[in-house]
């Protein structure tokens, strides 16, 4: 039976499937539905006395291990000094190393002000929350979802959901967030929503909970799924822009959900008959009604703590099966393998192995050029200790499972990084699903709008949206999602218009692509017994050794007699040209040695299906692996988004921490269609803005101009507004610095030449404003922040470094500030009542002259970064812009310029406009640094005669660029004005 003809919707007939779910007796860590209760703490997870200064030890399975018993473990660690904190201590952290109590408050300021002689007043957002009894039990669930216990994670930070890392707010934050995870947890058939959290959450911190509920929903780690519940919140009017995904695989189907949910107009192309992609689930059936459901691509969930596949089982009710932890090997002549061998050459295998890893580190980065099959290979030969031939087979079956854990020859995978995921697997058994993984396909691609047997061949992506070409037909679309298989892109069958990065590309070519396929019998009756799930038996050739080497029983959960078993390695290619019923006569002999001596008689197959992964075009293979050269970096360069935001990439091979896993697929769904989402966000906030200023006709520059004809605080050249009337010291605020006229008499005593040199160097600044005019630079920052800013000491000089290199704030022009900004502007304006806005736009002096047009002919692309500094972070509003100027084919001479900043910035208009955008034709430049300023500035920087502190502080920034902005120059021909 081919597969590719069965229709997608063919589980609904399936019988009902006797079966025994087996339950571990006793054992809360083999549960494997462990988010039942959420509260539980699984046996493995070692909770310290609260004197103690050991750490929780959080242990799971090493993928080394994926076809046996899980006896190799690693451990996450949660540092003792949280557990207090997390346990209610709301006065102190305790120490790991001593029992010494330090004040949150000391915490919280040594943070934010290392430098300060002066002490902060104490408040009540100074001390860590309590929300209940069971923050230790919240903390390992939101661990099982992929959160560290005391940090936050990457996306987050980038997120902003705290204004300072590793104060008291990001103890309270993680606190929030792991209390609505475990919520949720409870019982994932509800939407939570935030109303529930309010009356167990301080009012203080009713920001940081709308930041943490935001977050967590957005990005899909709570609230998703098929539940009823969650279905509901589908809206039936899209109002968001159109999106078209590529492939309709697990990780498109999630996908695709959340931007449904989210409001997206979308459309999946599907290249087979079926959704599911890789997972696939296949109809069985023969006569005397005996049928069964087998997966004959994806089968086992590896490990179900937090696994979001998990929960989707949870919601259609469907409990899963553990894989049980017994599987006898078998040997050439059918006899069990003797224990005690057996044991003896694991073990022998498990130290080659720790030896390969200490050899790494030794080697260091030249490791990364070597392959882990030549370091086994040498150490087995100088340690061994393998002497027969049958430990010999025995261990090459050890190295055929682990070829399967990895889709890949031992001799391809990467010494350095072949493991590099293993800190990550998911805690837990590993599971069946009765009835197949084609059920969570299923439930998945229900009322999803999926076009089959369409395939891509080519994606064109740039400023304006995206064009996806299937045979003759053109989809349009803002934004598109690839979800292919890393095979197919090696391949090239797909054209990228324009092409890929190099840096994208090499990621491709770097990472491996394995194969792994199967052989699934349909038998009339259950001979080889019901009380294992897994097998094995040895092969005397090594290069055979991958040949139905694992057989799993799927017996107790696929409704009928199945038995599938596993080619992996160099026998999984040789496999592609065999033909099946040489495929099916070798199993049969083989399973015929080992039951028949036991007196059991072996049946012909009712049905046979022998899968060919590697040539099927819409795969190419299996899944990944980090092969020699490459590392787990190539997997996060996979997952990059092109085009400014146009077309993402998701799938297990764009995912470091849980690649080649169904759940890993499954989560890059959710994170691409979280990506997706903030980035059209950020596009209609930018369209909003431009196309609709205000509801007063007044530029968003001109009533922020306005605002601050009344500022809050006002403190030497420096001026704030609030975003809210409250006393809440993480309210946002607006700070704007105002650059005055700078003087023109010489510091007495100064050089001749460096007097003239520095004279002629800032009358070439001086030409483009006068001493009517002021130039304001901006930032966002919290109330706290501008507090702490105006008790600096020393003038402005010394408020300019505290705000840019203590706080980490970068000054911008007006549309620097970004969307972000927009809104807090509306908010104070509305929060001031509705007078008369008075512009306060300055002009030049006569004799000026505006921009030419033919200056502007470039697009700008903002890029937000995270500015660090060793001391703090910048706030999680401020956007601190790194700009670059897109080319084209037309020409090389390029605006590459920094806009409407001091550091790197080339033009700032008295509007506060970026003058390279098209937008802003009409702008009046006050300011203008050309190549051969900006290399002056370099050498000529501090106590230039005729110029004040504050004025010196500007051109320091100017340095700090200058370097990165003269090569940015180089090639440009901007007139001088």
């Amino acid at each position: 039976m081919d597969p590719e003809n069965d229709l997608p919707d063919q589980f609904s007939s399936f019988p009902p499937i006797p079966f025994a779910l087996f339950v571990p007796p006793d054992s809360l860590n083999s549960d494997p539905n462990p988010d039942v209760a959420s509260t539980a703490i699984p046996n493995s997870i070692q909770i310290p006395n609260p004197g103690s200064g050991h750490l929780l030890s959080f242990s799971v399975p090493k993928k080394r291990r994926r076809g046996r018993p899980q006896r190799n473990t690693t451990s996450f660690h949660i540092p003792h000094f949280l557990n207090g904190a997390l346990n209610g201590n709301s006065n102190n952290f305790a120490s790991s190393s001593s029992s010494t109590s330090i004040s949150a408050n000391s915490i919280k300021h040594s943070v934010e002000n290392p430098n300060s002689v002066t002490q902060n007043v104490p408040d009540i957002s100074d001390e860590i929350i309590v929300i209940n009894k069971e923050s230790t039990a919240e903390a390992l669930i939101a661990l099982t979802a992929g959160f560290p216990a005391d940090s936050l994670t990457d996306e987050e930070i980038d997120a902003g959901v705290v204004s300072v890392i590793g104060g008291i707010e990001q103890v309270n934050y993680i606190l929030i967030r792991n209390h609505i995870i475990a919520k949720w947890r409870e019982n994932v058939t509800n939407w939570v929503t935030k109303e529930m959290f309010i009356d167990a959450i301080p009012n203080h911190c009713h920001t940081l909970l709308n930041t943490a509920y935001s977050y967590l929903v957005s990005h899909g780690y709570i609230n998703f799924g098929v539940a009823p519940a969650i279905k509901e919140k589908i809206p039936p009017d899209p109002s968001k822009p159109s999106v078209v995904v590529i492939g309709a695989g697990l990780s498109g189907l999630a996908a695709a959900r959340q931007l449904l949910r989210f409001g997206f107009k979308v459309t999946v192309l599907e290249g087979r008959k079926r959704a599911g992609g890789r997972v696939y689930t296949k109809k069985m059936e023969g006569g005397n009604r005996v049928c069964a459901a087998a997966d004959l691509g994806g089968s086992v969930l590896t490990g179900t703590l937090g696994n979001p596949l998990g929960i989707v089982a949870r919601q259609l009710g469907s409990p899963l099966h553990k894989v049980r932890d017994k599987c006898p090997l078998y040997s050439l002549d059918g006899k069990p393998v003797d224990h005690d061998m057996d044991m003896k050459v694991e073990s022998a295998f498990n130290r080659l192995l720790d030896k390969a890893s200490r050899l790494r580190q030794l080697m260091g980065d030249v490791s990364v050029d070597v392959s882990l099959g030549a370091a086994l290979e040498t150490f087995r030969q100088v340690y061994g200790d393998a002497v027969n031939d049958e430990e010999m087979n025995l261990f090459n079956w050890h190295l055929a499972n682990l070829e399967y854990a990895n889709a890949g020859l031992i001799s391809k995978l990467s010494l350095a990084f072949w493991d590099q995921d293993d800190p990550y697997d998911m805690g837990g058994d590993h599971c069946f699903l009765p009835g197949g993984n084609g059920r969570l396909v299923h439930a998945l691609s229900e009322n999803v709008p999926i076009l089959y047997e369409k395939t891509v061949h080519s994606i064109r992506y740039g400023n304006d949206g995206v064009q996806v070409l299937a045979g003759s037909q053109v989809f349009e679309a803002d934004m598109a999602l690839c979800t292919v298989p890393l095979g197919v892109l090696k391949s090239g069958t797909i054209k990228f218009i324009p092409e890929l990065p190099q840096r994208k590309l090499d990621g491709i070519k770097r990472l491996g692509f394995g194969l792994l396929n199967k052989v699934a019998m349909l038998f009339p009756h259950v001979f080889w017994g019901t009380d294992l799930d897994t097998f094995g038996h040895l092969s005397d050739d090594p290069s055979r050794r991958g040949e139905f080497f694992l057989f799993y029983s799927y017996a107790t959960v696929a409704g009928g007699p199945l038995l599938i078993a596993l080619v992996a390695g160099e026998a999984a290619h040789k496999f592609e040209s065999m033909p099946p019923t040489d495929a099916v006569t070798r199993v049969l002999q083989i399973l015929k040695g080992i039951y028949e001596p036991q007196g059991i008689n072996v049946p012909e197959p009712i049905q046979t299906v022998c899968t060919r992964w590697g040539s099927d075009p819409f795969s190419l293979g299996s899944y990944s692996n980090v092969a020699v050269g490459a590392s787990g970096d190539d997997y996060d360069i996979l997952a990059e988004s092109v085009g400014d935001g146009r077309l993402f990439f998701a799938g297990e091979a764009t995912i470091r921490r849980y690649p080649a896993t169904m759940h890993g697929a499954f989560l890059t769904g959710l994170r691409e269609a979280a990506n997706m989402f903030n980035y059209a966000n950020a596009r209609a906030s930018r369209i909003k803005v431009s196309r609709n200023p205000s509801k007063n006709a007044h530029s968003c520059a001109s009533l922020l101009a306005d605002l601050f004809r009344e500022p809050d605080l006002e403190f030497g050249s420096f001026s704030v507004i609030f975003g809210r009337r409250n006393a809440d010291p993480k309210s946002t605020a607006i700070l704007r610095v105002a650059f005055n006229e700078p003087r023109k008499k010489s510091h007495e005593g100064s050089k001749l030449d460096q007097q003239y040199s520095n004279k002629l160097l800032f009358q070439q600044l001086q030409s483009h404003f006068n001493q009517q005019q002021q130039l304001h630079v901006y930032t966002l920052l919290s109330r706290q922040q501008a507090l702490e800013l105006r008790e600096v000491r020393g003038g402005d000089e010394m408020r300019l470094n505290y705000l840019c290199e203590k706080l980490g704030a970068k000054l911008v022009g007006r549309k620097g500030l970004g969307p972000t900004a927009d809104s807090v502007i509306a908010s104070i304006r509305s929060e001031r009542g509705n007078r008369k806005p008075t512009s306060t736009s300055l002009t030049l002096k006569s004799g000026s002259s505006k921009l030419k047009t033919s200056t502007l002919k470039r697009k700008l692309i903002r890029r937000a970064k995270v500015m660090r500094s060793s001391n703090a972070l910048a706030p999680p509003n401020s956007n601190l812009i790194n700009d670059r100027v897109s080319e084209s084919d037309e020409t090389k001479t390029i605006n590459q310029a920094l806009s409407g900043t001091i550091g790197a910035g080339l033009i700032i208009t008295a509007s506060g406009q970026d003058t390279c955008a098209p937008s802003a034709a009409n702008a009046w430049p006050l300011l203008w640094l050309n190549p051969e300023i900006i290399r002056r500035l370099h050498n000529n920087l501090f106590n230039m005669p005729g110029l004040s502190g504050l004025e010196n502080m500007a051109l320091f920034f100017v340095k700090k660029l200058a370097v990165e902005v003269d090569q940015l120059l180089r090639p440009c021909n901007r007139p001088d004005y």
